[in-house]
């Protein structure tokens, strides 16, 4: 259960269910000063709006409001990239997969070395996130 870093964010598995990550997740972001703002049910949504049945699914909008006021003061159009979204969904074999946006990778196209050393500082907080829930 390590932790990977992939073009897609920072994941883990976990040995738990989709509902106990559902729980501990938003406490794990907690501990690092982000609250969730949004929550996407996706499975619900797909259901109701297209008739498909996917695996459990969602998306958490996690922000860090420290964070999140120094990258506005830095490019106001940081907003682009916020909130930094975290999703749990469920594997085949019923087991948790949570994965966070790797705002490094989010912030390379803006150029700007002060944004992408906060990204760096973000990228620290929520690889913690995903390490607490193992």
């Amino acid at each position: 259960m390590s932790t990977s870093t992939q073009p897609s964010g920072l994941r883990k598995t976990l040995q738990a269910s989709y509902d106990e990550a559902l729980q501990r997740v938003p406490e794990a972001l907690k501990a690092e000063g982000f609250g969730v703002l949004t929550e996407v049910d996706v499975q619900s949504t797909l259901k109701q709006k297209l008739g498909v049945d996917i695996r459990r699914y969602k998306i958490l909008g996690a922000c860090n409001p420290a964070f999140a006021h120094k990258a506005l003061s830095i490019e106001l159009e940081a907003g682009l990239v916020m909130p930094c979204n975290v999703i749990v969904y469920e594997g085949d074999d019923r087991r948790a997969t949570v994965v966070a946006i790797d705002p490094t990778q989010t912030v390379a196209a803006s150029g700007n070395a002060e944004l992408a050393a906060l990204a760096g500082e973000l990228k620290t907080k929520l690889a913690r996130v995903i390490d607490k829930l193992a």
